[in-house]
């Protein structure tokens, strides 16, 4: 039933409502991967709580060259490697030639 009121943009309104509805669940479906949700989630270390799997992956939110003369790399974020709560976290480096 359509709603009864005065309002001649209700119309447009509900349109537009609807449509950034659907963006959201469009989004939500694009990022579904192995029937997960796959996110972005920057973090300053490893997860040290919450319920983690295999192949997460937490990006750093501060990163720095780090390391010595020679071997200096930056630390791009953290990948789970052993499901659990918190799941065990390597760190994933990128080597920068310095």
């Amino acid at each position: 039933m359509l709603p009864q009121t005065t309002d001649q943009k209700w119309p447009e309104r509900l349109t537009f409502q609807l449509t950034m509805l659907l963006a959201d669940i469009n989004r939500a479906v694009n990022r579904l991967t192995g029937g997960r949700m796959v996110a972005v989630l920057a973090l300053d270390a490893a997860p040290t709580a919450g319920l983690w799997g295999i192949g997460d992956e937490v990006r750093n939110s501060n990163p720095q060259e780090l390391g010595t003369p020679g071997s200096k790399y930056i630390l791009r974020g953290w990948i789970c490697t052993a499901a659990g709560e918190p799941g065990t976290w390597k760190e994933q480096r990128t080597l920068t030639g310095n």
